[in-house]
C-alpha cells in the first residue's frame, strides 16, 4: 500500500493526527485541482486556490468519517467537497444578489459578472437531477471536471473498466447538456 493509502487507513481507524499528515502529503495535488477548478471562471475574487483547499480540509476534518479507501477515492471525495464549497458560495452570492442584505447602488457602481455564478448553480442543479437517475455519472463528472482524473484513475476509483468510463462519459455529457437546456 502507498503512503496515501496508509494515511487514509489510519484516518478511517480514528487517528485524527493522520488527517493532518494526509493533507500535508496531498496538498500540492489538491492545490492543482483547486486551481484548475477556479481557472474555469469562478467569479469570487476572495476565493483563491489556497482558500478553496483550506475550506476543503475543514469540510473533511469536520466530517464524521472519511468515505474513501485509497488515493483515487480520496481525490474523488475531495472533488465532491470542493464542488459543494463552490456551490455554497455561488448560492450565497445569488441570495445576496436577489435582495438579502440589500444596499443602495448608484448608477456609477459596477455590476458584477453574474454569469459564472449562475452557470455554477445551473450545473449543480443539473448534477442533482442526473444524480437521481444515475449517481455514478455524477461521480464521474466530478472526477473528470473538478479533479481532472484520467479514464484509468476514474475506472479504479469507481471499480469499473476504462471502456465503461468512456461509455458513461458520453452518456453523462448528453444528460448534462439536456439538463442545462
Amino acid at each position: 500500500m502507498g503512503d496515501i493509502t496508509n494515511l487514509i487507513a489510519r484516518v478511517r481507524a480514528g487517528d485524527r493526527s493522520a488527517l493532518d499528515s494526509l493533507f500535508e502529503t496531498v496538498y500540492p495535488e489538491l492545490r492543482r485541482i483547486a486551481h484548475t477548478r477556479l481557472r474555469r471562471g469562478f467569479p469570487d475574487p476572495d476565493l483563491g486556490t489556497t482558500a478553496l483547499v483550506n475550506e476543503c480540509y475543514l469540510k473533511l476534518r469536520d466530517a464524521q468519517r472519511l468515505d474513501s479507501s485509497d488515493r483515487e477515492h480520496f481525490f474523488a471525495y475531495s472533488a465532491t467537497a470542493m464542488r459543494s464549497i463552490v456551490v455554497d458560495i455561488a448560492r450565497a452570492k445569488a441570495t445576496q444578489r436577489r435582495g438579502a442584505n440589500a444596499e443602495h447602488v448608484t448608477l456609477d457602481d459596477k455590476v458584477p459578472d453574474q454569469a459564472a455564478e449562475d452557470e455554477i448553480l445551473r450545473v449543480h442543479e443539473a448534477l442533482e437531477e442526473i444524480g437521481q437517475l444515475e449517481p455514478r455519472l455524477v461521480r464521474l463528472i466530478e472526477m473528470r471536471y473538478f479533479v481532472g482524473m484520467s479514464d484509468a484513475e476514474i475506472a479504479a476509483a469507481l471499480e469499473i473498466t476504462e471502456r465503461t468510463v468512456r461509455r458513461d462519459w458520453q452518456k453523462a455529457r448528453i444528460l448534462l447538456a439536456a439538463a442545462l437546456r
